[in-house]
């Protein structure tokens, strides 16, 4: 008898496997949002399709950065801004008030991250 023949009874079923859901846990502070964004992107960057964590996050790596986009747009934070962050995203660590090399960029990461953190907080993406 064709396939198309069968009654949809005579059918064999598939099940798709029950995964658990993990709870959503929104990050601590805009920093920890933003080491995250900066990792999500440079996984997306080499290919890799799904983060797979073992947390949920109440977002997507674009929420934050369009949180960015938008200080940005209002004249919040400005370039300086935003190459502090991509620098220091990129290598997960955040720049040291104290070390006189990394001065600037610390007071530019402080004040982004300040400013970064309501618009998170609104968003329930930070608590």
């Amino acid at each position: 008898m064709p396939q198309s023949a069968r009654s949809p009874a005579s059918r064999p079923t598939r099940t798709r496997p029950t995964l658990t859901r993990l709870p959503v846990e929104p990050f601590r502070s805009a920093e920890q949002a933003w080491f995250w964004t900066m990792a999500a992107l440079r996984s997306r960057h080499s290919g890799v399709r799904s983060s797979g964590g073992l947390v949920r996050r109440p977002c997507d790596p674009d929420d934050i950065v369009k949180c960015l986009d938008q200080l940005y747009r209002n004249r919040r934070v400005d370039l300086g801004h935003a190459r502090a962050l991509r620098v220091w995203g990129e290598r997960q660590a955040a720049p040291d008030l104290n070390r006189t090399s990394e001065h600037l960029d610390a007071v530019l990461w402080n004040e982004a991250m300040e400013r970064l953190s309501w618009p998170l907080r609104m968003k329930g993406i930070v608590i």
